[in-house]
C-alpha cells in the first residue's frame, strides 16, 4: 500500500455511486468506484421512467454510459467487492479488497440491497426477469401491466400492499402465500376483498416461466397463469460496512443518514437503496449528488481545496 490517500472511496457501482463519481470527478477530487458489479439497475430489461429515454432504456446500457461519463472525467473504477472498512482515524478510513487495502478520506456507501427472490430455478428466474414474466418493482412498471392478470407472492407483512397498489394497474390481480396459508388481518382481508384481489394458499410447489405468459402451481393441484408476477418478499441490505465501523442503522436494518447523506460516523456517507429502499433510479441518483457535494464541502471545510496554477 503506498502512502497516497484518496479524497473520497465510493463503494458500490449503481446509479447513486456512479452519479457520485462524475461529481466528485468534477470536483477535481481523487477517488475511486469499487464496483461488485451487483448493481440490480443492471437487471433491468427496459427502464421507462427514467427521464430523458421517451422509448425507455436498459439498465446495463444506462450504467455503462454513467460509467463512460465518470470515466470521461477521471473517475477510476475497479471491480471487486469490500471486505473490510475500518476507521483509522478522523477522516481516514482503510478498506480492503482483492487488489489490497486502500486509504480514503472519507467514504459513500452505495451497496444497495438485493431481491429476496421466490421459490425458482435460478436461471429460469433471470430469463423470467429479462423477459418482464418476473417483475420487482411496481412503481416503475406498474403501467406495463395494465388491464392483465397479476400475481403478487407475497406474504401478510408486505403482499396486501403490494396486490392494492398494483391493483389501481388491472381489476386481475392475485396474492398468493408462497409458504402456506395467507395469516392476513382481518382487516387487510376485508380491503383485499372489497377490491378483489383474489386470495390464494400456498404452499406454492412449482413456478413455471413459459413463452409469454408464467405458470405458478400451488398444493393441492392448483394451476394459476399470469402475464406477471411480483414478488414481495422483501429485500436483504448491504449494510455490513457500515455495521463493521458503528455507523447507526434504522429499526428496518437501512443506513441513518442526515439531510445531507452524512452517516453517524464522521467522514462516513451513504445513499441508494442502502439508505432507502424505495427502488428508484432517480431517487438515488438524486441522493448520490447530494452525498458528492456534501463530501466536497466537509472536505473543504477541513482543509480548502484550492487549485494550483498548472506548471508550463
Amino acid at each position: 500500500m503506498s502512502d497516497d490517500i484518496l479524497d473520497c472511496l465510493v463503494i458500490g457501482g449503481g446509479p447513486a455511486g456512479l452519479t457520485a463519481a462524475i461529481y466528485l470527478s468534477r470536483y477535481h477530487l481523487d477517488i475511486l468506484v469499487v464496483d461488485s458489479g451487483e448493481s440490480r439497475a443492471a437487471t433491468i430489461p427496459c427502464s421507462h421512467n427514467h427521464a430523458g429515454y421517451p422509448d425507455g432504456i436498459n439498465g446495463e446500457e444506462l450504467l455503462e454510459k454513467m460509467r463512460e461519463q465518470a470515466r470521461k472525467y477521471g473517475t477510476r473504477i475497479e471491480r471487486g467487492r469490500v471486505s473490510r472498512l475500518e476507521v483509522r482515524g478522523e477522516h481516514d478510513f482503510e478498506a480492503e479488497w482483492g487488489a489490497g487495502p486502500v486509504r480514503a478520506r472519507t467514504v459513500l456507501l452505495a451497496t444497495g440491497v438485493t431481491n429476496r427472490r421466490p421459490p425458482m430455478d435460478e436461471a429460469a428466474h433471470d430469463d423470467a426477469l429479462a423477459r418482464g414474466l418476473v417483475r420487482y418493482c411496481p412503481i416503475c412498471d406498474g403501467y406495463e401491466v395494465t388491464d392483465k392478470p397479476v400475481g403478487i407472492i407475497g406474504n401478510a407483512a408486505r403482499g396486501p400492499g403490494e396486490a392494492m397498489f398494483l391493483r389501481g394497474y388491472t381489476p386481475d390481480v392475485t396474492l398468493i402465500e408462497p409458504d402456506g396459508p395467507l395469516a392476513l388481518s382481518n382487516d387487510d382481508r376485508a380491503r383485499l376483498e372489497a377490491a378483489k384481489v383474489r386470495l390464494v394458499d400456498g404452499p406454492i410447489v412449482a413456478i413455471e416461466p413459459g413463452a409469454d405468459e408464467i405458470v405458478v402451481r400451488v398444493e393441492g393441484g392448483e394451476t394459476l397463469a399470469f402475464a406477471s408476477v411480483y414478488p414481495a418478499l422483501g429485500s436483504d441490505i448491504h449494510n455490513q460496512l457500515a455495521k463493521m465501523v458503528g455507523a447507526k442503522l434504522s429499526d428496518d436494518a437501512c443506513v441513518l443518514v442526515d439531510g445531507h447523506q452524512r452517516c453517524s460516523v464522521t467522514g462516513l456517507y451513504a445513499a441508494g437503496d442502502v439508505v432507502k429502499g424505495l427502488d428508484q433510479i432517480s431517487h438515488a441518483m438524486g441522493e448520490g449528488g447530494v452525498a458528492s457535494t456534501t463530501i466536497r464541502n466537509d472536505l473543504a471545510a477541513v482543509r480548502p481545496l484550492l487549485r494550483e496554477e498548472e506548471c508550463a
